[in-house]
């Protein structure tokens, strides 16, 4: 089975720090796998990697769906292939939700308005807000907002979704709703990449934890083998030390 994602050797340098050393995934469809590690270790940047909002080196190659990702006229393809969801949420201020769900679907895929504003407000549904469709994103908590993120994320039908440390960003007692959403889309068979802090979020929903460290993928295994059995020095230590946080 080929992988959906596929990371060769990828390296990433920001002058001379290395924030990625020769890391090598494959990711297959369906799979949800969980990116943990403290902070400065690269997990970010891997998967903002992926859909080149950080171009990595030239001695690596990523591919998604067979499609390499590199710049130029695939890009655009791979792109609409690939939904991102960040910690900040990047909605558009001056759209209403509605709006901020619809827009990629119509200026990227084609969509008719009638069609998109159907399926934006069945996402906004899915992910628990339609009654707020027609408000700003300012009017409404980090939470909702986040939920708006995802929905316009799907709205795409993207064949992965990455998502770098969503739950980050909001105060504590948001956090439970935005990761609920994220655990029903796991269980929907969406390719997912989570880079997060929730270690007990990762060991549910995740089919494979990966820890990293120092710009490279240390250990990966089932959650049990990751949280339970941790083979490796580096990773025993990050988990003691958030886990008797």
């Amino acid at each position: 089975m080929t992988a959906l994602i596929k990371l060769e050797n990828v390296t990433k340098h920001y002058g001379n720090f290395q924030a990625l050393k020769d890391v090598n995934l494959d990711v297959e469809e369906g799979e949800v796998v969980c990116v943990i590690g403290p902070s400065g270790s690269g997990k970010s940047t891997m998967i903002r990697c992926i859909n080149l909002l950080e171009q990595y080196d030239n001695t690596g190659i990523i591919t998604v769906d067979g499609i390499q990702v590199q710049k130029g006229k695939n890009l655009k393809n791979v792109r609409a292939e690939v939904g991102m969801v960040f910690q900040n949420f990047n909605l558009f201020p001056h759209l209403s939700i509605l709006k901020n769900v619809m827009l990629a679907p119509m200026r990227i895929r084609g969509i008719s308005k009638e069609d998109a504003k159907k399926r934006a407000l069945e996402l906004l549904n899915k992910v628990g807000i339609g009654e707020q469709a027609d408000k700003f994103p300012a009017q409404l908590s980090g939470g909702q907002q986040q939920r708006v993120a995802i929905a316009r994320a799907l709205a795409m039908e993207p064949k992965v979704l990455l998502f770098d440390e969503p739950t980050s960003a909001l105060d504590p007692e948001m956090v439970g709703e935005v990761l609920e959403v994220i655990q029903a889309l796991a269980h929907s068979g969406v390719t997912m990449i989570v880079v997060t802090h929730e270690m007990g979020f990762a060991r549910q929903v995740a089919n494979r934890v990966i820890f990293m460290d120092e710009g490279q993928i240390v250990e990966q295994g089932s959650p049990s083998d990751i949280f339970d059995n941790p083979q490796e020095i580096r990773t025993q230590n990050f988990l003691k030390a958030v886990l008797n946080h």
